[in-house]
């Protein structure tokens, strides 16, 4: 059972869910053709949030090994913004606000501050991430009304390609290394616009050379892991 397993993650299901739901799959399918009753060993290679879809690599038996190689390889996700507001997550999950003044940007000024992001840039991961402040988790820290303090970190966006544009929608396709959040890529794209900005969508196309065009929906996961 040591498999390289690509799902298209659907919206509204966690990760570990997805996790779960595979490994039940599997330890199923090894005790009814060995008889074996035992729990197999699957794990992710880099997280997507809850309201998020795409690409989800699951690896599993001694393949779990292997996690970091992929943990490091750059992303290509599609991304959604809504311009003049803005969301204590970044995120449509979060509170969200009007931005008091906020204007309609022209195509020509978007255009131009997502230029600005190309390259090496310093980025401020969201207090509400897994990222460990004194060994417990972010977003633990901040849903208990603390702000953690974390330090900025290189990542760098190797494009940015405007979409579509009506404001406030925005949607833009970003190729970025590992490390990049981009939940804090639409808040600093909103700032730099002037109007504030949140994520309302995201969806993970690929992870290195594999794509979601490749991967399995969840639904179909009997099927495909064999």
């Amino acid at each position: 059972m040591d498999k390289k397993i690509l799902i298209d993650k659907p919206a509204g299901m966690t990760s570990f869910g997805v996790v779960a739901r595979v490994r039940r799959v599997l330890s199923e399918r090894l005790a009814a053709e060995t008889g074996e009753k035992r729990k197999i060993k699957v794990g992710h290679t880099g997280t997507l949030d809850p309201f998020a879809t795409g690409l989800l690599i699951l690896l599993s038996g001694k393949l779990t090994k292997q996690s970091d190689q992929f943990l490091k390889m750059d992303k290509v996700y599609l991304a959604e913004l809504r311009l003049g507001a803005t969301s204590t997550t970044g995120d449509p999950e979060g509170v969200i606000t009007a931005t008091q003044g906020a204007a309609a940007v022209s195509r020509a000024e978007v255009e131009a501050v997502l230029q600005q992001f190309v390259g090496k840039v310093k980025q401020t991961p969201p207090i509400y991430s897994a990222i460990k402040v004194g060994g417990r988790r972010a977003y633990d820290l901040a849903r208990r009304g603390e702000v953690p303090e974390l330090p900025e970190r290189e990542i760098e966006i190797f494009s940015i390609k405007l979409v579509e544009y009506a404001y406030p929608r925005l949607e833009i396709r970003v190729h970025c290394s590992s490390g990049t959040y981009i939940r804090t890529l639409a808040e600093d794209i909103g700032k730099k616009l002037g109007c504030g900005a949140y994520l309302t969508a995201l969806r993970r196309e690929k992870v290195g050379d594999y794509s979601v065009a490749d991967a399995a929906e969840l639904r179909d996961i009997g099927n495909i892991v064999v």
